[in-house]
């Protein structure tokens, strides 16, 4: 199993990179979110995912541990390979999709190009448990009121309580207007 590559930044595409390490140059298949976070530095770190099919032997890379994650808990999925996987990683965060699943948002999974309503929703009932256990940053998400709703679960979840009976406070509360600290005082009322 290749788990990085730190090497020379040899070749940059918006959907392959070229990584010389020890003077083999290894292909490796990117997301979109991974082309934007690489920068122009000649030396570069990368995390991988070796996938072996019938056919060919490819390397999956990543900007980072959770990217890869969810990678992983993307292809476990049944009728989700590693190229609808990274299809779902360009066009949404790692933040975005555990969100997604966690809400159980249909429409934003089977916006992703591949993927229809009974994929989307096998991807929802597989991961949902998953997710509630997955770590990542609300810095990952891109609009504010999911930034908001993020924060606040983070934070009613840290103090103790049930991560639905928080989201269901927060639901019941989401005013686009509060800011976080709102929010959160207001979901405590409700439970």
């Amino acid at each position: 199993m290749i788990t990085y590559l730190n090497g020379r930044l040899i070749e940059k595409t918006p959907t392959v990179l070229v990584i010389e390490c020890g003077g083999i140059g290894y292909e490796v298949k990117i997301s979109l979110n991974t082309f934007s976070a690489i920068g122009t530095d000649e030396s570069i770190k990368i995390f991988t995912q070796f996938v072996v099919r019938e056919d060919a032997q490819i390397l999956y890379g990543f900007n980072d541990t959770v990217e890869r994650e969810m990678f992983n808990f993307l292809v476990s999925v049944s009728g989700i390979g590693p190229n609808t996987a990274m299809v779902m990683l360009s066009g949404l965060s790692p933040a975005e999709i555990a969100y997604a699943i966690t809400s159980g948002d249909v429409d934003t999974i089977k916006g992703v190009k591949g993927i229809g309503t009974k994929t989307a929703q096998r991807v929802i009932v597989d991961l949902k448990d998953k997710m509630l256990k997955f770590e990542v940053s609300g810095d990952n998400i891109s609009s504010s009121n999911n930034t908001l709703r993020f924060d606040a679960l983070t934070a009613l979840v840290s103090l103790g309580f049930d991560k639905k009976s928080a989201e269901k406070a927060i639901n019941k509360v989401m005013n686009e207007q509060d800011s976080v600290e709102i929010l959160i005082k207001n979901a405590l009322k409700v439970l």
